[in-house]
């Protein structure tokens, strides 16, 4: 087990170091944002100070070097339009992304999962059929429409839920978080449902064909002809065997939400890293925009990781299989 998560943690190392080089070049090619940092009106004297300023008239190589050595620091520069530290920007809105993520995650789970395995216990029931339809509705609504379907009709047909902010946070070690209050949970409930609705329908067709398929193994066979209850078979011997594929799938995903919440972020208003990185790209801020690259990749890097070891942790095979490549 510890020479599997070397072996992990060691092609881990190298996707960051190669993300490294990607993101640095791939930001410095998109436009000159010295211009979104002068007045329109500036002499050439002005603009020359402001190169210079920022390590602009730099070679490519050198500014690379520094960017490297920054990184080396935990720091990616400083931002061009708030002034401050990139990555503190960054670390300062995570808190609020992380929690709208985990939020849609659990939704994920709660809905999605036990709806896959009442669908595939009976397939042909017409609920089961329905729910199997719904999914392919998740799947192909855009998210940004059924935002704005979910503001429409629950914040201001019905006035139910608040439609915009994250409402009242409290801090916790250190950490703001708003789950702690009502109005809180009643804040995050639209965005968070918004973001879930793909992975929903994305648990509900693992769960689906996971169960069909173990309930076919003669394992479940068996143990319906011990005659134990339908309820203890499926949660102990179903259960257990389809959780392998989702915890792979959503330990993934929830990267995914991470990363691309910039849409749920921008129509709910909600203050995370994805409508800072909006902002961020409309106004060419780099360190911000290779801050919020990094903080990702890293997450998913970690995520990754730590999937494959309780991957392997559940199926010892994953181990075994290493050690022969």
């Amino acid at each position: 087990m510890l020479a599997f998560i070397i072996r992990r943690a060691a092609q881990a190392l190298f996707v960051v170091l190669a993300m490294v080089v990607i993101v640095f070049f791939g930001t410095y090619v998109v436009g000159d944002p010295v211009w979104m940092m002068v007045p329109g009106d500036a002499t050439q004297e002005q603009i020359e100070q402001v190169r210079r300023e920022f390590g602009f008239d730099k070679p490519v190589y050198l500014q690379f070097l520094l960017f490297v050595g920054d990184v080396m620091q935990g720091e990616f520069g400083r931002s061009y339009v708030h002034g401050g530290s990139a990555i503190g920007l960054i670390l300062d809105r995570m808190p609020a992304t992380l929690e709208l993520a985990l939020v849609a995650l659990i939704f994920a789970i709660v809905i999605g999962l036990p709806l896959g395995i009442f669908a595939g216990l009976k397939p042909d029931h017409p609920a089961a059929r329905t729910i199997m339809a719904g999914s392919i509705l998740g799947f192909s609504l855009p998210t940004f429409w059924v935002g704005l379907m979910l503001i429409m009709f629950f914040s201001v047909m019905l006035g139910w839920l608040p439609a915009t902010g994250r409402g009242p946070t409290t801090t916790v070690l250190g950490i703001e978080t708003s789950l702690l209050t009502l109005k809180g949970w009643q804040h995050i409930a639209l965005p968070a449902l918004n973001l879930a609705l793909l992975k929903i329908s994305l648990v509900i067709r693992l769960a689906r064909s996971g169960t069909r398929e173990a309930s076919l193994q003669d394992y479940v066979k068996f143990a319906r002809a011990k005659g134990l209850s339908p309820r203890r078979i499926v949660g102990v011997h179903i259960l257990k065997n389809i959780m392998i594929p989702i915890v792979t799938v959503l330990g993934l995903e929830f990267g995914s939400l991470v990363a691309f919440s910039v849409v749920t972020e921008t129509i709910f208003a909600w203050p995370g890293m994805g409508k800072l990185l909006l902002e961020s790209i409309q106004r060419l801020d780099r360190p911000l925009i290779v801050s919020y690259v990094m903080v990702v990749v890293l997450l998913f890097v970690t995520i990754n990781l730590i999937v494959d070891i309780l991957y392997s942790a559940l199926d010892p095979r994953v181990r075994l299989a290493g050690k022969n490549e």
